[in-house]
């Protein structure tokens, strides 16, 4: 099963309260910190929301 690289790259403090709550679920908490999370529809789900505060790679 494939895995992705998930990097914030952009600061959450202006974002919507529902989306800061995204990135902390997808356990992000600093800019340019970067998780692997497994290719699934949840987490795909998750990325599409914040797409615009996130850079994703897969692995």
């Amino acid at each position: 099963m494939a895995n992705l690289k998930i990097t914030l790259v952009k600061s959450t403090i202006g974002a919507l309260k529902d989306q800061q709550a995204t990135v902390a679920a997808l356990g992000l908490r600093k800019i340019h910190q970067t998780v692997v999370k497994p290719d699934n529809a949840c987490v795909r789900g998750m990325i599409f929301k914040v797409k615009h505060l996130v850079k994703v790679e897969e692995e």
